[in-house]
């Protein structure tokens, strides 16, 4: 599977990454990225900006080292009516938001109220994707939730660093239980290298093997082309970004 976008990615900003901005650029070029999405932790998280951090995202140019740079965030879900911790002020300032559990926020509980809260969340309308939902420590009824999020166009994330195994532990094979499901119900799939480290930007090797093991058609992987990508931001209801009206 071609991906030449990375959807989920992490600067020094967030507090426990090692990078800069134009660092995640510049290694997103090398790693043959033609976009990539900037998604530091919400404030909820331990070492996390403020969300004026995000508010001011409007600031930052549509294009480093050559790639495109898609404004984002990684918010926390917080409770099982799945509020995020980002306010409306700053959500209209970006252009990609993703919703995830961390163990810091949300305190592992019940498969129930796990995927209460991811249906809320992506009832919510304010999250364009859910994030590492391989973790063990937040099992949820796989089906129920992909089927809520095909309905609402919400994308499911396939995480490289969950695959690589060394991160939350016990993820692979719940990855491609998720990624089949996934497919048979028309699910939209993003592809994060969830890089806190800028050598991780674009590195997505795993995520395209999955999604060849388990024969994803292209056409549900809004990461296979720039234009799946902008295309799927309008259908969540966000304008067209003028300065990419080039890309493909």
């Amino acid at each position: 599977m071609k991906l030449v976008v990375d959807t989920h990615t992490h600067t020094y900003a967030s507090g426990h990454a090692y990078s800069t901005l134009i660092e995640n650029a510049r290694l997103a070029k090398e790693n043959g990225m033609k976009m990539f999405c900037t998604t530091d932790h919400a404030e909820s998280m331990p070492g996390a900006p403020h969300f004026w951090f995000f508010s001011n995202q409007r600031v930052l140019p549509r294009f480093l080292e050559g790639v495109a740079v898609i404004r984002g965030v990684e918010a926390n879900i917080l409770n099982t009516q799945g509020e995020i911790d980002l306010p409306e002020s700053s959500l209209k300032n970006l252009d990609w938001v993703i919703g995830s559990f961390h163990e810091p926020v949300f305190r592992p509980a019940t498969k129930a109220e796990h995927t209460r809260a991811l249906i809320a969340a992506i009832e919510s309308g304010k999250v364009d994707a859910l994030g590492h939902l391989g973790n063990p420590n937040f099992d949820f009824d796989f089906e129920a939730v992909i089927e809520k999020a095909a309905q609402h166009n919400v994308a499911i994330e396939i995480n490289n660093t969950t695959l690589r195994g060394n991160s939350r532990v016990g993820s692979v094979e719940r990855c491609h239980e998720i990624a089949q499901i996934a497919k048979a119900e028309g699910a939209f799939i993003t592809s994060g290298s969830d890089a806190h480290f800028c050598a991780d930007v674009g590195q997505l090797e795993l995520v395209a093997e999955l999604l060849d093991k388990v024969n994803m058609p292209s056409s549900q992987v809004i990461t296979h082309s720039c234009k799946q990508f902008l295309d799927f931001l309008v259908l969540r209801g966000r304008g067209p970004i003028e300065e990419y009206s080039d890309l493909t």
